[in-house]
């Protein structure tokens, strides 16, 4: 398996852009990481430290916008239900558009009740004001005003990876291969920024294809930070942390031990990939008993090649390169390893995905297509990608 995952690496992997201008001028990383580890008695002391610590840090390095509470229920007209645009643990998300800039936005207000809400909050206008890249959700602005927290992010139309894979409606064509490739390889782009530019490391820890939101051209962008930590530094090999995240995304070794490492990531990016090449949720209870677990299902199946073919999503309806099929699902496996230290480095993922995301021939029209879901469908090439070994 692990020859079949370096059979789609390119000689030299292309250069990558160094992003750490973005974070240069906040060299204090102990501050940071006393942010992502709040603890306090009460609730209102809670509330009043990040309040005032989201000012004093919005003079200096934060240079995402201070909503009032107002602003926010124009943009929103009063938080509409009409406006909805989804509901997650942490709170609503709304489509609004400021007055002032009329920028279309959207609006997560986050849930008052929740113990994690502020510190969630604290955390994600921390992460997002500081780190910076074409493949992480960008934060517009916040807002702190007496019991709310409110994040603005860019709105992103085309929502998100799952609901294109996992809830598609049925006017909505399902995402062809390349696309899907596409997808991958940009959401692991963002995970590359995080764990090898961002200095210190971040681990992401709630990678999932809901979390994972699509421009106008299906580019990926990885949005809620809320539970982001940072990684491990000098001699420490792990950080500990009381566990969270979703069911069936979380690296073996972290729901077992509460130790978290960067290859933790790796483990839920090799989920998510896998839900991507299959189009079955990592968790399915409507499926017969052996097959509820995505990942218990497609383990002896890694092991026999003559099966690929098997799990790959049926919408698809052949429509791929089967030697690309192989190696991307040689690449989910070797994410899928039980052991973390088996498991390739997010970068070298990347340089694998780059491989197999091109389509010389049809991108341009696969992407097209992908665009516009009224098209009828268009078929996509069966021809193999060649291998770049």
């Amino acid at each position: 398996m692990a020859g079949c995952f370096q059979c789609c690496m390119p000689q030299e992997k292309i250069g990558r852009n160094s992003l750490k201008k973005s974070i240069k001028e906040y060299r204090d990383t102990k501050t940071l990481a006393s942010f992502t580890k709040l603890s306090f008695k009460s609730d209102s002391s809670r509330r009043r430290f990040i309040t005032e610590e989201i000012k004093t840090i919005g003079k200096g390095t934060i240079s995402a916008r201070v909503f009032s509470f107002r602003e926010l229920c124009v943009a929103t007209q009063n938080f509409h239900s009409e406006n909805l645009l989804g509901e997650g643990g942490f709170g609503r998300v709304y489509k609004g558009r400021i007055a002032s800039t009329n920028q279309v936005v959207a609006v997560k207000q986050l849930d008052r009740n929740g113990f994690q809400g502020n510190r969630e909050f604290l955390v994600e206008v921390l992460m997002l004001s500081l780190l910076h890249h074409p493949n992480l959700v960008n934060l517009v602005g916040y807002c702190a005003d007496g019991d709310q927290r409110i994040l603005v992010y860019e709105y992103m139309p085309n929502g998100s990876l799952e609901d294109h894979l996992l809830d598609i409606a049925p006017n909505r064509k399902p995402l062809g291969w390349y696309t899907r490739m596409k997808i991958a390889e940009g959401a692991a782009r963002g995970l590359e920024y995080l764990h090898e530019t961002a200095d210190p490391p971040v681990i992401y820890r709630d990678f999932k294809a809901s979390n994972i939101l699509l421009d106008e051209n299906f580019n990926p962008k990885l949005s809620d930070f809320g539970l982001a930590k940072l990684g491990p530094t000098g001699d420490k090999s792990h950080v500990s942390t009381r566990v969270m995240g979703t069911y069936g995304y979380c690296a073996p070794e972290y729901a077992l031990t509460g130790q978290l490492t960067t290859k933790s990531d790796v483990y839920s990016f090799g989920v998510v990939f896998l839900e991507i090449v299959t189009g079955r949720r990592v968790i399915d209870n409507t499926r017969a008993t052996e097959e509820q677990n995505l990942v218990t299902w497609a383990q002896p199946l890694f092991r026999d090649r003559r099966k690929f073919t098997l799990m790959a999503d049926p919408s698809l309806e052949g429509q791929y390169p089967v030697k690309s099929l192989y190696q991307a699902l040689a690449v989910a496996a070797m994410c899928l390893q039980e052991e973390d230290t088996t498991r390739p480095l997010i970068s070298d993922v990347v340089t694998a995905l780059e491989f197999l995301s091109v389509n010389k021939n049809e991108e341009a029209g696969d992407q097209k297509d992908e665009a516009n879901s009224a098209c009828p469908d268009k078929e996509e090439s069966s021809g193999n990608i060649k291998s770049g070994s």
